[in-house]
């Protein structure tokens, strides 16, 4: 395919050359500061509170008595958004383009960005505000009430409906349709006019909807996709410590330092797991304000959590049937083909129809969660209901169709180009803020060693800033 929607056409190579200097220059320093930053302040909350995390996935206690979303419902609705094209072609693009020895650093910023997610949707939960039926919140509600920046809210409003609705959407559209014409021949344009129906009628069933949905597609997704993973490396058991080999030695080989080749394939890894596991851009923290719990540090927790489901489980099993297979060497495979040829060398014909279908369920469950973010920053947008009516379209049926006839490449830069500019904003916020998520996590400790099972929050114990706090 030629032209606009092509990967040598001037679109791609103009987004390329802002990628190359945003990313290079600017946002991997960045985001690995901040997450250490966090990981001290909270003095490692995402290593020293894995069982309360676990622990409060099946906590059922509410701030209130009415049909609000769940935590471990707002836990589904942002590992949908998370598991998806970044776990199966993510991770094959990061081995394709950065060697083995991405995968590495995907596991660094996922350890590390644990402690950002945590910040990040610790604030969101305390700046949610009440709507019909429901809460709605995240970093545009921090920035408008906690910072009183009222530009920057609007900005990253407009930001992170553009990223999700439209570039993140049309990743997970070119991805399933690569997909299903790898294992079955099906033409892209007929995939994309399928998806479109599909899609647009859960976008317009809203929230909750998406919420019920998600809380049951996705565990048995991920459940599925993990046991098929498991079964492949305990078929290749011996090879397992040549594996963690080559990705250890590809993260820190000469031959990468001699090269040149090093900070490529690190920016890959982090590029790639920050796609895949959200940390930082402030998505999370969208899914974690809607959640109906007794203290704000209860989702934080939660959410931390779903930065290690996504990188350090799901992302690891891609990793892990890719280096088996030893096809990653094949350099003419890149994305889910490579992901789909490394099953076929595993399982026989049935890997590619596997992962087609398993693309599908992660891919779609993607794209009606990634629209949750863009209703909500809509609706801080503004209150016309014309403009939600216009995302929905947008989200549904054009970026979904874009995705569906434009190259690999070009859908892949715009959403590198998006993921960069909300990151660096949400990032901002959550540095000049994150002392209030830590006094939230010193408060919720000290309620646990207190004795009290289900530690809760009012705003009052936050005097000093209790009328920026509405929900509480």
């Amino acid at each position: 395919m030629t032209g606009f929607f092509s990967a040598d056409g001037w679109l791609n190579t103009f987004i390329s050359g802002i990628n190359n200097i945003l990313w290079t220059y600017i946002l991997v320093a960045v985001l690995i500061a901040c997450a250490i930053l966090f990981t001290i302040k909270t003095r490692g909350v995402q290593f020293r509170m894995v069982g309360e995390m676990i622990r409060l996935l099946g906590d059922s206690t509410k701030k209130t008595h009415e049909k609000h979303v769940s935590s471990f419902e707002a836990f589904a609705v942002s590992i949908a958004s998370r598991v998806g094209t970044g776990n199966l072609a993510g991770v094959a693009t990061a081995i394709a383009v950065g060697g083995p020895g991405a995968i590495f650093w995907m596991w660094i910023i996922a350890l590390l960005g644990s402690a950002t997610a945590f910040v990040e949707s610790t604030l969101a939960q305390l700046y949610k505000r009440k709507t019909t039926g429901s809460y709605i919140g995240g970093p545009a509600y921090y920035m408008m009430f906690g910072l009183k920046k009222r530009w920057m809210a609007r900005l990253y409003a407009v930001l992170i409906t553009a990223t999700f609705c439209m570039a993140y959407i049309s990743i997970q559209s070119n991805t399933i349709c690569g997909a299903m014409q790898e294992a079955f021949g099906i033409e892209p344009w007929l995939m994309g006019i399928f998806l479109v129906i599909f899609s647009t009628l859960c976008i317009f069933g809203g929230i909750n909807r998406i919420a019920k949905i998600s809380s049951i597609f996705v565990p048995v997704m991920a459940v599925f996709y993990v046991l098929l993973a498991v079964v492949i490396i305990a078929m290749n058991i011996r090879l397992l410590p040549s594996v963690f080999k080559i990705i250890l030695e590809n993260a820190f080989g000469f031959q990468q330092f001699a090269g040149g080749t090093f900070g490529a394939m690190m920016m890959t890894g982090i590029k790639r797991g920050l796609f895949s596991n959200e940390a930082g851009e402030g998505s999370a923290a969208c899914a974690a304000s809607i959640a109906d719990v007794s203290h704000p540090v209860k989702q934080g927790l939660v959410q931390a959590l779903s930065v290690f489901t996504d990188t350090l489980l799901i992302c690891s099993c891609t990793a892990f049937i890719i280096l088996l297979s030893g096809v990653y060497t094949n350099h003419n495979l890149n994305g889910i083909q490579l992901t789909q040829n490394a099953l076929l060398s595993e399982v026989g014909k049935v890997g590619p129809a596997f992962v087609a279908l398993a693309i599908f369920m992660f891919a779609f469950s993607s794209i009606i969660g990634n629209y949750t973010y863009g209703e909500m920053n809509v609706k801080f947008l503004t209150k016309k209901r014309g403009w939600l009516f216009f995302v929905r379209v947008m989200n549904g049926i054009v970026m979904v169709m874009f995705g569906a006839l434009a190259s690999l490449d070009l859908v892949w830069s715009l959403g590198d180009f998006f993921m960069g500019c909300i990151t660096l904003c949400n990032l901002y916020a959550i540095v000049r803020l994150h002392p209030r998520a830590v006094w939230l996590l010193k408060d919720y400790v000290s309620q646990k060693r207190a004795g009290i099972k289900s530690p809760e929050f009012h705003k009052e114990q936050m005097p000093k800033i209790k009328d920026e706090i509405e929900a509480w």
